[in-house]
Parts: structure tokens; C-alpha cells; sequence
């Protein structure tokens, strides 16, 4: 079966990309609004863009109104924001986050979590969350101007709060870190199960 994205409606193409490309990280973020709300919400298209200097990259996908999410319009405000790292213990919590509650609503409080201040920022991170990347936005870029595209971000990471008990010999341990991924759909995986293989060199 092949597929022109040109003649593919919108849903389409999301369901074949979002099943393809999985599973994916997710960038919970926490951003503060003028009135100090913290909004908080999940994004899956989510990955480092960058290690010198350290940069990350998440993209906005525009809801069918076309209109901005509260993610962004706090971060274009402030230009401040914690990405807070789940974990399969917090899945239930980022899920709620999900839940279309208005502007003036504090997703944070909503899903029952506590706020947790970080040294870089004014925005918070979440309690509990046991990885938090305090960021600046760096940029942003408008993929297309239709209605239903979206809008791709840069942040420049200042400082990151790691738990003692998810470093082993100074280095951060992805076995107890225990995140989840992305699937299609409404579907999570865990990343408990693991193996390794050892980058190959060319035979002298």
C-alpha cells in the first residue's frame, strides 16, 4: 500500500505518523501565566535538539480551531517553562493534565500535584516528577499557516534537577529513572525492558 501525503486528510497522516514514529518521549511542561497560573500539559512530539549548547525541541500541533495552547501563549508571555520528566508512576496524573480545562484553570492543581520551585526560574517544576529541565525559549518557528499545523520550539535548557537516587557513580540512570513513551492512539509503553548493543567499528 502506498500513500501520497498530498491527497491524505489530516487525520489520516496523524494516525500513519503517530503510529510510525513511536514510541516517543514526552515533554511535560509547566509554564506560568501573567496572573501566576501554572498550566501544565504533556507533548509527545518532543526530543534534544542539541548538547553544546544544550537545547531541547517540542512542537505545538495546533488543535483544529487553529488556536494556540495555553503551553505556548504562557511561554511567548514569559519565555520560561520547566519540562518535567514522567514516569510510569506519574502516567495517570499526566494524563488528566490532558483534559481540556480552560485558560484560567491550573492543570497542576486540577490533576492533584504539588508545584516544586526551581533555582533557574519563576515558573515551577512538578513535586514528584524525579527529573526537571528548567528552560528559556530560544525560538519558535511557524511549520506552515494553515490552520491545523503547528508551531515547533526551541529551549535553551539552564539547569537540570535530578534526583539523588537516579544517579549511580555521578551519572544518571535510565534503568530507575523509568519513563514512558508514546505509542499511537491512546497508547503508553514503558521502557523497562531494554538491550543493548554495542556500536560496531570497521574491521581494520
Amino acid at each position: 500500500m502506498l500513500f501520497d501525503t498530498a491527497t491524505l486528510d489530516t487525520r489520516t497522516v496523524y494516525q500513519l505518523l503517530t503510529h510510525a514514529v513511536s514510541p516517543r518521549p514526552i515533554a511535560w511542561i509547566s509554564t506560568r501565566s501573567p496572573a501566576g497560573i501554572i498550566n501544565l500539559a504533556p507533548f509527545s512530539f518532543f526530543t534534544v535538539a542539541s548538547i553544546k549548547p544544550p537545547v531541547l525541541l517540542f512542537t505545538q500541533v495546533n488543535p483544529r480551531d487553529g488556536q494556540i495552547k495555553d503551553t505556548l501563549r504562557n511561554l511567548q508571555a514569559n519565555g520560561e517553562c520547566v519540562v518535567n520528566i514522567v514516569t510510569h508512576a506519574q502516567a495517570d496524573a499526566m494524563n488528566q493534565s490532558c483534559a481540556p480545562y480552560p485558560y484560567e484553570i491550573s492543570e497542576l492543581a486540577a490533576a492533584g500535584l504539588e508545584s516544586k520551585s526551581l533555582p533557574w526560574l519563576a515558573t515551577p517544576g512538578v513535586a514528584g516528577a524525579p527529573l526537571q529541565l528548567a528552560c528559556r525559549l530560544r525560538q519558535q518557528l511557524h511549520i506552515s499557516p494553515e490552520a491545523q499545523s503547528g508551531t515547533l520550539v526551541l529551549l535553551d535548557v539552564l539547569g537540570i534537577a535530578v534526583d539523588d537516587g537516579l544517579l549511580q557513580n555521578g551519572q544518571l540512570s535510565a534503568e530507575q529513572l523509568d519513563v514512558i513513551g508514546k505509542m499511537g492512539g491512546d497508547s503508553y509503553c514503558t521502557t523497562r525492558q531494554r538491550f543493548d548493543l554495542t556500536r560496531p567499528e570497521l574491521p581494520v
